[in-house]
Parts: structure tokens; C-alpha cells; sequence
């Protein structure tokens, strides 16, 4: 007997055992499903965490491409829609520049930003940097940045360079030798012309055979570099567009042309001053610039005043644009503010809007 309940109790105490065993397998598994659990949670909370940066960064992202799509499509659509590529030409700017709030070398940066896709340079803005600097490296500088800012280099508006139709042969053939360096820079800028002056003699037949001599000098050398001589209706004679054809038709050169302004038709101010006094003889606008089309390689349009519809209030813009358009030209027209009532961008986007809205009429 005393063997049997030996055996008894060692069983039923190892049951026990047993069951107590199995209890805290239980709870460890327990406590470890609660730990996995909470690990569980924690990571997953991290994960949908992720998900959710993600889908914004992804969202984000869609935005801006979005963005930028609608930009470029409207850019297009702007430019399917007209007849003409708009450029900005610096003396829009030249207040700023003078006055030393703007710096001439980011020309390209603000025209980018101002969303022209052309620019057209003025020389006498950078006459201080290139007597700091040099003209190679401005030059270099400028090319830079319009590579950065993807626009186009359209052309060089060169001025102090001295006459080009002056009766002066020697002071005529320096301002040839003078004006060469800009050619140069033309080409090194990938820029299809230069705009030259051509103010002289006050008597039309010198002044014409001293323009078509200083003009076909120049415009052969610039032949030898696949650059344009543009001749703008500038003042005095040369706003006498009528005589400026019979100049282009005597030098005859096919990289030697015009660049009609829309404004600039003054022949004579008050005192026999050649700027900055009222204008008291003007050739006939329209006329000129029909006149002057035939031969045009770029256009210019000037602006001065707007009324509350935006239009123009010393001209018609859009009877200024079939002229252009009706000579078939299709080039950059560019923009070149002159007003008083306006800032220097608000003159520019009073222009670019006007540009457009009558371009988009013919």
C-alpha cells in the first residue's frame, strides 16, 4: 500500500506541475502575442506613416509637374496662337540699370522670369562692367546665363560707337573699325544681328551716300561672320523711312536690313535737339513702318502710355501688327517701354498683354 499512494501522489503532483507548466506557457504566449502585437502596431503605424510622406512627396511632386505642364502648354498654345515670338529688349529696363537696382549681367534671369523666351541687349548698359571686367569676360558672363535661363540671345542694340553716316570719312571709318567688336559679339552670342545708327548729315543725298558707304563696310564684314546689320529709324533722317529704303536698296546686301520701331518717327525736335525736346516734325508712322517692312529683320515695339482697356494711347497696335503681319515677317518682336506713369515691369506686361491680346485678333 504505502508504495501505490507513493506512486499516487508523485503523479498527481507531477500533474499539477504540469498544469502549472502549461499556465505559463500560456501567459508567456500570451504576453509575446500582446509584445508581437504592439510591435505589430508600431510598425505598421510607421509604415502607414511612410505611405502617407510618400503619397505626398508623390503628390507634391505631380503638382509641380502639373504645373509646369500647364505652363509650357500655355506657352505653346501662346505661341501656336500669334504670328510673332515676343523678346524683351533691355532699355525696358534701362531706369533700374541706371539708376544701379538692377544689375545688367541678370538680364537673362528677369527676362526668364518675366517668361520671355528672347532678349535683346543694349551695349551702352555695360559699358561700366566692360571697362571693370573686360568684354570677354561680360561676354562669357552673359552667354552663361542665357544657357541657364533658356533664352535666346536675339540681337545687340550697339550705340556710342561713333557715326556710321557721317561725312567725316576718317571718323566714318573708325566708327566701321568701332562697330566690328560687336559683330564679334554677336556671333559668339549666337545672336542673329546687331542694330546700328545711322544719324549724319541733316542734308538727305550726303547723308544718304555717307549711310550706304559706312553700312556696306560693315555689313560685308559682318557677312564674314553670319551676322545682320538692322539699321532702326532712330531720329532725324534715318526716321525718314522712305530715304532708309533707298539706303538699304544701294547697299544691297543680304544680311543688311532694317528694324522698323513703332514709335521713334521724330525728324525734327525744338531747338534742333536730337533727343529730349518735343517733336515738332514726324514722318507718318504707318507709313514708315510699311515702308520699312520689306527689309525687316527685327521689329520693335514701342510703348509709352496705356488707357484703362490697355490699349495703347499714341498708337494702334493692331493696325501697327497686320502691317507686320501682312509682309510676312514671323520673327521676335521686342518690347521696348519707354513710359513715365508706369514702373519698368508694369510698362513690360502692359505691353506683352497688348501684344498679344491683338495679335491673337489677326
Amino acid at each position: 500500500m504505502p508504495n501505490i499512494l507513493n506512486y499516487v501522489y508523485f503523479f498527481t503532483s507531477l500533474r499539477k506541475v504540469t498544469f502549472k507548466i502549461q499556465e505559463v506557457t500560456i501567459k508567456i504566449k500570451t504576453l509575446n502575442q500582446n509584445s508581437m502585437i504592439r510591435k505589430s502596431l508600431k510598425n505598421s503605424r510607421i509604415f502607414l506613416l511612410s505611405l502617407f510622406l510618400m503619397a505626398c512627396l508623390f503628390s507634391c511632386k505631380n503638382i509641380q509637374e502639373a504645373k509646369t505642364s500647364v505652363e509650357t502648354d500655355n506657352n505653346q498654345t501662346e505661341n501656336q496662337e500669334l504670328f510673332f515670338k515676343i523678346s524683351l529688349a533691355q532699355w525696358s529696363l534701362s531706369k533700374p540699370i541706371i539708376k544701379g537696382t538692377m544689375d545688367p549681367m541678370d538680364f537673362a534671369k528677369k527676362a526668364h522670369e518675366m517668361g520671355f523666351s528672347g532678349i535683346e541687349y543694349v551695349s551702352g548698359l555695360y559699358t561700366s562692367k566692360i571697362e571693370e571686367v573686360g568684354l570677354a569676360t561680360v561676354l562669357d558672363t552673359l552667354k552663361a546665363r542665357s544657357e541657364r535661363y533658356d533664352v535666346e540671345n536675339v540681337l545687340i542694340m550697339v550705340d556710342g560707337e561713333g557715326d556710321l553716316a557721317t561725312s567725316d570719312t576718317t571718323e566714318r571709318n573708325k566708327a566701321v573699325e568701332n562697330h566690328k567688336k560687336w559683330v564679334d559679339a554677336a556671333q559668339f552670342l549666337e545672336s542673329h544681328s546687331i542694330r546700328v545708327n545711322l544719324f549724319g548729315s541733316n542734308e538727305a543725298e550726303s547723308w544718304k551716300n555717307n549711310s550706304i558707304d559706312g553700312l556696306k563696310k560693315l555689313g560685308e564684314y559682318a557677312s564674314t561672320k553670319g551676322v545682320n546689320v538692322l539699321v532702326e529709324n532712330h531720329g532725324y533722317l534715318s526716321s525718314n523711312a522712305k530715304l532708309l529704303v533707298e539706303v538699304m536698296e544701294g547697299v544691297n546686301l543680304p544680311n543688311v536690313g532694317t528694324l522698323p520701331d513703332f514709335g521713334n518717327f521724330c525728324l525734327k525736335r525744338q531747338g534742333g535737339e536730337r533727343w529730349n525736346a518735343k517733336c515738332v516734325e514726324e514722318y507718318p508712322r504707318y507709313q514708315g513702318i510699311e515702308e520699312m517692312m520689306p527689309f525687316a529683320k527685327a521689329v520693335s515695339a514701342k510703348s509709352y502710355n496705356f488707357n484703362a482697356e490697355g490699349q495703347e494711347t499714341t498708337m494702334d497696335f493692331r493696325k501697327i501688327l497686320k502691317i507686320v503681319k501682312d509682309a510676312g515677317y514671323t520673327g521676335f518682336i521686342g518690347i521696348e517701354y519707354e513710359g513715365q506713369n508706369l514702373t519698368a515691369e508694369e510698362g513690360i506686361i502692359a505691353t506683352k498683354k497688348l501684344l498679344i491680346a491683338e495679335g491673337r485678333k489677326l
